[in-house]
């Protein structure tokens, strides 16, 4: 019997969930490395991340590599797993601050129009929709069209007239 973590599961519209969350993820990790000064160590600095040169292309990297694997579908519950830990600190780090209306730890707010639970809770519809997403990965799995189903289905059999 297959164990749980190996199982890719059954979904065929799994697919969707996958390249909704690859899209993001790969995009945004090739941003991080490509415009440090914006998105990357530069963003992380404001922030408040601690090592934000070290931190920038490390995220950067993780989100781009892990984007790739669950946008193909191999060892996707693995490649979850970081990005679940890269939401939760994105949204402690920068949607905490927003609900308090000032900087929180080590962490910055930013400047808008208007602190508090309503303007947090739209400013983190994404990244909870991909925090979202990378749970279902994990529970989930990336489903039947994909390379862990390929990789645990084994060899297909030749076709026989």
């Amino acid at each position: 019997m297959q164990q749980w973590w190996d199982n890719p599961g059954d979904s065929r519209w799994a697919i969707f969930i996958r390249v909704s969350l690859a899209f993001v993820f790969v995009l945004e990790g090739f941003q991080k490395l490509i415009l440090p000064g914006e998105l990357g160590a530069g963003r992380f600095a404001k922030i408040g991340i601690p090592w934000p040169d070290l931190m920038g292309p490390f995220v950067g990297v993780v989100e781009l590599a892990c984007g790739a694997l669950i946008l193909v579908g191999l060892y996707a519950r693995l490649a979850a797993v970081p990005l679940i830990a890269i939401m939760v600190v994105a949204i402690i780090s920068t949607k905490v601050p927003i609900l308090l209306g000032r900087d929180w730890l080590i962490f910055n707010v930013r400047d808008l129009d208007r602190y508090g639970f309503l303007s947090m809770a739209h400013e983190t519809r994404t990244d909870f929709a991909m925090l979202m997403e990378s749970i279902f990965i994990v529970l989930a799995g990336p489903g039947r069209w994909s390379w862990d189903t390929a990789r645990l289905r084994g060899p297909t059999p030749p076709l026989t007239a």
